[in-house]
């Protein structure tokens, strides 16, 4: 059936569409997380789903035994708010050096095994004023930050050693809904989508301006699975993952409005800016704009769903779903 991937924190928002997209490969695929992973009805893939809690070693040991791929996923559920906490760096950075001490364990093979790990493009802290393009030094201002950071450490020095072929991929915001997966988008994109499902306007912070590379999920899921096909190109250094689109956040907002007009026959909902709170992070005024052609020269993969179509295919998602709220959300871009 082909070689055996592991994926951990499958049931995750992220994690839960790339085991969908692995689904439909002819491989072993392990999903593993604390939750029961959902996966598709109809799969090609021979599928195995495990409940485990990826902090005790021996669970881990057992996630990936005998595994060629690694899809590293997980994270601690508190995400950049709360992670300076034993927990958080349990999960966080733990579950990445137990991971290294388990594969090195492993008797010695031709090729040693592929771990693809999620970081995150705010490890750099600060983003400078032109697109990013993974040569920027890292000045992590964050808990979350400086703990993804040291996790991607520990497996760049692992492959340096030959235990592992790592392949770090920096995701820039994440958005919206897809088919392949129930699992809700908690992000701005989808909480100003619910907003406007239910009528109210689109509050931002500023005037509109502050720029970001926004991926749809899937194309972020299908960066993955590239990563996996071309370990040895990619191995041992961390990749920046965008669209080079730099859309602003009023257009994008503009264009969710837009989008809930056209499913629901109801005029689009205002989009308006709004004096900030005392505790909004800087980060929320400055742009955040990436050059993903380094990575895209690598490995093959391009993103590939305009911001339109994915904004049409989470608004219909939600509608489907019958979701809206009723309380204001958190508008942090």
């Amino acid at each position: 059936m082909g070689p055996l991937v592991s994926v951990l924190g499958s049931s995750g928002y992220l994690g839960s569409v790339v085991t969908a997209r692995l689904s439909q490969l002819p491989i072993r695929l392990r999903a593993v997380s604390r939750r029961v992973s959902p996966v598709p009805d109809e799969v090609v893939a021979d599928v195995e789903v495990r409940t485990a809690d990826l902090t005790d070693p021996r669970c881990l040991a057992d996630a990936v035994a005998d595994a060629d791929v690694i899809l590293h996923l997980g994270k601690h559920s508190g995400g950049w708010r709360d992670a300076d906490t034993p927990e958080g760096d349990r999960v966080n950075v733990g579950v990445a050096r137990d991971l290294v001490d388990i594969l090195g364990r492993r008797r010695p093979a031709a090729a040693p095994p592929v771990v693809v790990f999620a970081a995150t493009t705010s490890q750099v802290g600060r983003p400078p004023e032109h697109p990013m393009n993974g040569s920027e030094p890292d000045r992590p201002e964050t808990a979350y930050d400086r703990q993804k950071l040291r996790a991607e450490g520990i497996l760049k020095a692992a492959t340096e050693a030959s235990v592992i072929r790592g392949v770090s991929l920096r995701l820039p915001t994440v958005f919206g809904q897809s088919g392949l997966s129930r699992v809700p988008d908690v992000g701005v994109v989808s909480a100003m989508a619910r907003q406007a499902i239910a009528g109210r306007p689109l509050t931002m912070w500023h005037d509109g301006t502050v720029k970001r590379d926004l991926v749809y999920v899937e194309d972020a899921a299908d960066a993955f699975l590239a990563a996996m096909r071309r370990p040895d190109e990619l191995a041992g250094r961390h990749w920046l993952v965008g669209t080079g689109r730099h859309d602003t956040v009023g257009s994008v907002f503009r264009v969710i409005a837009a989008s809930v007009a056209a499913h629901t026959g109801r005029p689009p909902v205002p989009v308006t800016s709004v004096p900030p709170p005392a505790h909004a992070p800087v980060i929320d005024f400055l742009s955040v704009t990436i050059d993903p052609a380094p990575f895209q020269l690598a490995s093959g993969w391009r993103a590939r769903t305009a911001l339109d179509d994915a904004v049409d295919r989470t608004v219909a998602a939600l509608l489907d779903r019958g979701e809206a709220t009723g309380e204001e959300p958190h508008v942090r871009t």
